[in-house]
């Protein structure tokens, strides 16, 4: 579809900017203060954990497959909560390794494993980065603190571009398996952060069959939404590791996943699945930091979510919540932009955000706008490696936080900030 702003005579765009220049302003005296920045549940899909918070008491028995939750060993993780998340993933529960409540914080000490270590025996990462830099494959746009942890650790940061598949896996094979520099590559792959997609079948299939150039290179598969699913119809992912094992691989995956938007917030489950040989690896490296995990929150999660059935029964109550808020995000976007043809954005079945594009350059404009008015959204450029967007053109939206209310006021203020944005976008390019 052609751009309106583009088609107007300049007298008619000139015309648009002063009527939309007017509306912002009507919009500012408001004062609002509005956050859209980050996608945490809302206080309504913290609540439907509560009765969670009575599975234990002062008289409970705190035994679990005759581990004692309330003392020291059992590093990996109790069995019962093992076995859960080993069944929300369908993996082996014997490849599974829980660590506290944050799988972002299991995934910076697997980067930082190989970084000092080394991957299973291979030269420590930081050793070989002294001849020449390492690399980690960061699918764009995409998940902001995953680029913000292998750049911590010291690797170059390379974007590949997302399609509606998932990863340019030609590009992928071509980086991995001509590279070995290298060692890593960020996937979410159901609901993607933030397009939403779902790898096909064919994507996760060649990136189980990578032959990688280097012996120390891992797929950094984030399972972040594979229960997170918004309609009766929810996309499905070919299970990786069943993949890898299809094309002959064995040690490529490691696989994260927690309950951070299951329950509460920080106080949930996080685990890493791997191949046998690298859960080995991963135990040793966690064994020199930790006696054991939170087992107390373990054991409440287990007893009350005994399995995948009963996350996915409580997740349909999350959607439940979640829906609305994303079916008004489709029906403020379509009314105030659908017709103008100068933006796009995706129509996710689950996980927690809506990926925008405005015109080339906008992206900024269009976020800083939306603060002057009160309105806080992520920053423009964070869905890139290093905060660069290469167009300046893609906005992450999160409609998770809000009411309804505060939802629809914030969704007004952007696309009022997009129509002007885009307006003056067009006029400039007159000047």
């Amino acid at each position: 579809m052609a751009n309106a702003y583009e088609s107007m005579t300049t007298e008619e765009l000139d015309a648009a900017i002063a009527q939309l220049e007017a509306d912002v302003e009507r919009l500012r005296a408001k004062g609002l203060s509005l956050d859209m920045a980050r996608g945490k549940p809302s206080p309504e899909q913290v609540d439907l954990s509560r009765p969670m918070l009575d599975a234990l008491a002062s008289t409970s028995d705190l035994t679990d497959g005759g581990v004692d939750a309330a003392n020291y060993g059992c590093p990996d993780g109790l069995p019962s909560a093992r076995a859960l998340m080993a069944d929300i993933l369908d993996v082996d529960v014997a490849n599974v390794v829980l660590g506290g409540s944050s799988s972002l914080n299991i995934m910076s000490d697997v980067v930082l494993h190989g970084w000092v270590k080394g991957v299973r025996g291979c030269e420590p990462q930081v050793l070989q980065a002294q001849r020449g830099p390492l690399k980690f494959l960061c699918p764009s746009p995409g998940y902001d603190r995953h680029f913000a942890v292998s750049a911590n650790a010291g690797f170059e940061n390379v974007p590949v571009a997302m399609g509606p598949d998932g990863p340019d896996m030609d590009e992928v094979r071509r980086l991995v398996e001509g590279d070995p520099a290298v060692k890593g590559i960020w996937c979410v792959p159901k609901y993607s952060n933030p397009t939403g997609i779902t790898y096909s079948d064919e994507t996760v299939r060649r990136m189980a069959a990578l032959k990688p150039a280097a012996p120390d290179f891992r797929i950094f598969w984030d399972n972040a939404y594979v229960v997170h699913d918004l309609t009766d119809t929810p996309d499905e992912l070919l299970e990786v590791f069943g993949a890898v094992a299809e094309a002959g691989n064995d040690d490529l995956v490691y696989e994260f996943a927690s309950t951070s938007k299951v329950t509460f917030p920080g106080s949930g489950i996080a685990a890493v699945a791997a191949s046998a040989a690298d859960a080995d690896d991963l135990r040793a490296w966690f064994g020199i930091e930790r006696v054991c995990c939170d087992k107390i929150t373990q054991l409440a999660h287990a007893r009350w979510l005994p399995n995948a059935a009963a996350v996915r029964a409580h997740m349909a109550e999350q959607a439940r919540v979640l829906r609305p808020r994303f079916e008004l995000v489709e029906r403020k976007l379509t009314e105030g932009l659908g017709e103008l043809g100068c933006a796009t954005w995706s129509h996710p079945k689950g996980g927690y955000f809506v990926s925008f594009d405005g015109p080339e350059g906008s992206a900024k404009a269009i976020v800083s706008l939306a603060a002057e008015l009160g309105v806080k959204m992520t920053g423009a450029g964070a869905t890139w490696p290093y905060g660069c967007d290469p167009r300046d053109t893609n906005i992450r939206i999160a409609p998770s936080y809000p009411t309804l209310d505060d939802l629809s006021a914030a969704l007004d203020v952007f696309v009022a900030c997009v129509r002007l944005v885009s307006a003056r976008l067009a006029r400039a390019k007159r000047a």
